[in-house]
């Protein structure tokens, strides 16, 4: 594999290291540093040992290595803004009372049902200096109150941390949030809301100015409003205002990635800009000149769209093709994608653990390294042919790259995803050219109508396209379990395979086989040790009373509804058997007394009825019953007591209490999640 050879992809792959060791391992600032200082130490040493001996220059690139990972680790370290001393995570007790809180929107959010949504950064709480990310929600009701970018806000409030998911297996919104450095939440209403009249002009701030104006423009000019929603995703990146019915459409269909703004889009910009510039002599002066407009055109987009991962990726790998060019070089697509990956992490390494990120450049590089392989499998005559077929392998190029961890993350595969990349090709191509001039002009407050309407009928057709392909939803197949063992193999199995496409041999095609090999005894592991697992447990639902009782694949659903509807529309249940590799054997419904693994377990529902004569070693209460709680402790004598959803907040308090006083353990999975016994 000659991208190995590169002495920057070793480097890369030391720097990537080095943030993982920081970030899994959690290292402390001191030893970071001293690590740095050895490996420099080290890297200098070896680096005149090998100018003396210019044929044993092995240690001086282990050591070169070393320091890149030891770059990396420091990096994290600095960038992780919870070890910052300011940082509000440090300052004491604020998790515990409310606070009076100062702090400047920076971004708004997607809203939800109940609440509009923004990130903010903290200035003071309690009039001390401090700093940090947190999410503001504000409870919707009668009274507008509109947020923007900038507004200085003080707010009398309580900060909540963020909490692991509840029920087992669902997706970890906590460690998401904590990946962006956002490590708390505040919930507030709009008469707690106090907004100074000054600013924060940022360059956030005029990005977002430039958003509203765009937006105001084209309601003015009658836009559609679902159709102005998707051309604002398309062009600028902005996914707040889609409908979650045009958003399923689009993951249905598998094209989901044009909703986000990435390479494709970068390079239409890039051809309009060039296209743009083209009367500029290409002189010395005249290249430098398009250079600078080029690069400074692409990062003001990168502004303006928010700086999402996907975009900055774009944004830096292009820059670095126009670099190229305007040296009159021919760029190493492959260079070009490393220098990006180090520069972006070096000033974000968060976004090494942003999915859009991972999936986007592993995308690109399989397009890069597989689409060339694919192509040559078929060379045809006709033109429309080719486009055709060129469209087909750079689909499959990047869905095979990014097929194990769409499973991962997902567990979800359209399989029209391929019809749908190359039937929208023609409607995306059309509306990126015009949705571009559209939005400059509309920056400008000259956007003519008829420009306007073109653009609104080309989306509300791709609308139309996508929802006729999506609606076929057999061809999605969904609730795929897959783990971290076979997302490693899966990777293993099609790199091998490709290096052996490539050029073909009987090692390369050992190596193929033993990959296939390892992918089967993976599969085969997963199975045994889920065979081998009994599990019995109570979830975090607020309404219907759930508890799940696997022994190895199967599992049987115990709850106060068992009704078809309610287990299709279960989200806990799904995320559980979808992360155990299991299937729903059988539904029942919820009984006062059962018994798993030599434990007996009494449940106690609405109607407060149990048995005196049984000693329970665990005793499960649901639905708020009205009893005496200490003559029910007095009388079944728990070794443990747990509570549910279903429960009210203050009486589970009281129940708490009433335990703590009896030394009896209490878990209620409103505080402390899903109870699990084994």
């Amino acid at each position: 594999m000659k991208v190995l050879r590169f002495p920057l992809v070793r480097i890369t792959i030391g720097f990537i290291a080095g943030l993982l060791l920081a970030y899994y391992l959690i290292l402390s600032a001191e030893l970071v540093f001293i690590s740095l200082g050895i490996t420099s130490l080290l890297f200098i040493s070896t680096y005149y040992f090998a100018i003396r001996n210019p044929k044993k220059t092995t240690y001086f690139g282990i050591t070169t290595y070393l320091l890149a990972c030891s770059i990396g680790m420091l990096t994290q370290t600095l960038h992780t803004e919870s070890f910052q001393k300011n940082n509000y995570t440090n300052y004491k007790n604020v998790y515990n009372k409310p606070q009076l809180i100062d702090f400047i929107i920076s971004e708004k959010l997607k809203t939800n049902n109940y609440s509009d949504r923004y990130i903010a950064t903290i200035n003071q709480i309690d009039e001390k200096i401090v700093s940090g990310k947190i999410i503001v929600n504000v409870r919707k009701d009668s009274t507008v109150l509109n947020l923007e970018i900038g507004n200085c806000v003080r707010v009398k409030g309580l900060l909540i941390k963020n909490l692991p998911p509840k029920n087992p297996n669902q997706f970890d919104y906590s460690k998401y949030l904590n990946n962006k450095h956002i490590y708390a939440q505040l919930y507030t209403e709009n008469n707690q809301i106090t907004i100074s009249p000054e600013l924060e002009k940022s360059i956030w701030y005029y990005a977002a100015r430039i958003r509203t104006k765009i937006i105001r423009n084209l309601e003015q000019n009658h836009f559609n409003k679902t159709e102005m929603n998707v051309a604002l995703a398309l062009i600028l990146g902005q996914q707040q205002d889609i409908s979650p019915e045009i958003i399923k459409d689009y993951q249905y269909a598998g094209v989901t990635h044009i909703l986000s703004v990435s390479g494709l889009h970068v390079g239409y910009i890039l051809i309009f800009i060039t296209y743009i510039l083209k009367p500029i002599p290409n002189t010395k002066r005249g290249s430098t000149i398009k250079l600078i407009a080029i690069i400074l055109s692409l990062f003001s987009f990168a502004v303006i769209s928010g700086f999402s991962p996907s975009v900055l990726r774009s944004v830096t790998m292009f820059s670095f093709v126009a670099l190229g060019n305007h040296l009159r070089r021919s760029v190493n697509i492959y260079h070009t994608l490393l220098v990006s990956i180090l520069l972006l992490l070096l000033f974000e390494p968060a976004f090494l653990f942003d999915v859009g990120f991972q999936l986007s450049y592993l995308a690109l590089f399989f397009i890069i390294w597989l689409q060339p392989v694919l192509k040559a499998m078929w060379s045809p005559k006709q033109k429309f042919t080719i486009a055709i077929w060129n469209a087909l392998t750079v689909s499959f190029a990047a869905q095979i790259g990014t097929l194990p961890l769409c499973l991962y993350y997902f567990h979800q595969f359209p399989v029209l995803f391929f019809v749908a990349n190359i039937v929208i090709i023609p409607f995306l191509s059309i509306i990126m050219i015009l949705g571009i001039i559209v939005m400059v002009l509309a920056a400008f407050d000259i956007v003519p109508m008829f420009l306007v309407q073109i653009l609104e009928i080309s989306i509300y057709y791709l609308n139309k396209i996508i929802n006729a392909i999506a609606s076929f939803e057999s061809f999605v197949i969904r609730d795929i379990s897959f783990n971290t063992y076979l997302l490693i193999s899966s990777y293993l199995l099609i790199i091998t395979a490709i290096i052996w496409l490539k050029k073909p041999n009987f090692t390369k095609l050992a190596l193929t086989l033993i990959s296939i090999m390892l992918l089967q005894i993976t599969f085969i592991a997963n199975r045994k040790n889920t065979e081998q697992q009994i599990e019995w447990i109570v979830y975090n639902v607020s309404k219907n009373s759930m508890i799940t009782e696997r022994s190895g694949k199967d599992v049987i659903l115990f709850a106060t509804d068992t009704t078809s509807n309610m287990i299709k529309n279960n989200y806990a249940l799904t995320s559980y058997l979808v992360g155990n590799f299991a299937s729903l054997k059988n539904k029942e419904r919820l009984k006062n007394l059962t018994y798993f693994n030599g434990k007996k377990i009494m449940i106690i529902d609405s109607s407060g009825i149990y048995s005196k004569k049984v000693k329970p070693d665990i005793l499960l209460i649901t639905q708020s019953p009205k009893i005496n709680f200490e003559r029910l402790l007095k009388n079944t004598q728990p070794k443990l007591v747990l509570t549910d959803g279903t429960n009210y907040k203050s009486i589970q308090h009281y129940w708490k209490q009433t335990c703590v006083n009896e030394k009896i353990p209490f878990h209620s999975t409103n505080e402390k999640g899903f109870y699990k016994l084994n």
